[in-house]
C-alpha cells in the first residue's frame, strides 16, 4: 500500500515548477501504478501551449477558472471547477488560466518524476516511461 500526503509531497523531490505551472507527483513509474497522479497548479494568467505526443492526460479541475482551445477543432471549453477533460486523442490544446487553477492529473504512460514540457510543449519518452 502506497500512502503520501500532498503536503508531505510538496516539500520534497516530487514538487517541480515551471512556467506557468507547478505539479506536485503524488505517483510515478517507480510506484509501479501503470499511470502517474499529479497534483498541478495552473497559476492565474498563465497561458500553456502544450502537445503530449506520448502521453495521454485526464485532467479534474479541483478549484480556480480557466478554458481550454482545443486546437485540431478550433473549440474553447471553460473550465470551472467539476470539470474533466480528457486528451485521449494527443489533442494539441492550450490552457488558459483565468484565476489560479488546481488541478487533478493522471498521466498514461506515467511519468519518471522531473519532467517539464519540451518545444513542442509535451513530455519526453524517456527509456525510463516507456519500460
Amino acid at each position: 500500500m502506497i500512502v503520501r500526503t500532498l503536503a508531505e509531497a510538496e516539500r520534497g523531490e516530487r514538487r517541480v515548477l515551471s512556467k506557468g505551472w507547478e505539479s506536485t507527483r503524488l505517483l510515478l513509474k517507480n510506484d509501479a501504478m501503470g499511470f502517474s497522479f499529479h497534483i498541478t497548479t495552473i497559476y492565474a494568467g498563465a497561458e500553456l501551449t502544450m502537445h503530449y505526443q506520448h502521453h495521454l492526460e485526464s485532467v479534474y479541475c479541483i478549484s480556480g477558472e480557466g478554458q481550454i482551445e482545443d486546437l485540431g477543432e478550433g473549440r474553447i471549453h471553460p473550465i470551472t471547477p467539476g470539470t474533466l477533460y480528457a486528451l485521449d486523442k494527443h489533442d494539441k490544446h492550450i490552457l488558459r488560466a483565468t484565476t489560479e487553477m488546481k488541478m487533478a492529473c493522471v498521466f498514461n504512460p506515467p511519468l519518471h518524476g522531473r519532467e517539464v514540457h519540451n518545444a513542442q510543449g509535451a513530455y519526453e519518452l524517456t527509456d525510463a516511461a516507456a519500460e
